[in-house]
């Protein structure tokens, strides 16, 4: 008999926290301070080292004012959708160095006209 590892909903559970936490500015130790929890305990909730209880799960979704259905999936609430995946697949862009950043930043741009050329930009590169 094999170890167990995370269920993958716990991983993508946890995936859901950081990116939700950091689209929000929070720090770990702030998301920590509100939960009542050490900043470790933060840190491995999202790495999927230790697995978030339902009511923390309810408790963390008040504080960012989200359905708890939010970390589960996908509007549909269809685990293993297409869409699913896709979010799954930019959840894991957004744990990557300098994500945030680049999402901040283009988020700072005010022209559209500019935005619309930096898009562009961006998949004209990721084609080749």
């Amino acid at each position: 008999m094999g170890t167990r590892g995370p269920d993958p909903r716990d991983r993508q559970i946890a995936k859901r926290l950081r990116v939700m936490r950091l689209q929000r500015n929070w720090s770990q130790a702030e998301l920590a301070n509100a939960l009542g929890i050490t900043s470790q305990q933060v840190q491995k909730y999202e790495r999927g080292t230790n697995r978030i209880t339902a009511g923390r799960l309810a408790r963390i979704a008040e504080i960012f004012e989200v359905s708890v259905m939010y970390f589960y999936g996908d509007n549909e609430g269809h685990p293993g959708s297409a869409s699913s995946h896709v979010i799954a697949v930019e959840f894991d862009f957004l744990q990557t160095k300098g994500a945030m950043r680049l999402v901040r930043a283009y988020s700072r741009i005010a022209k559209s006209g500019t935005r619309l050329q930096l898009l562009r930009l961006a998949e004209d590169l990721a084609a080749d």
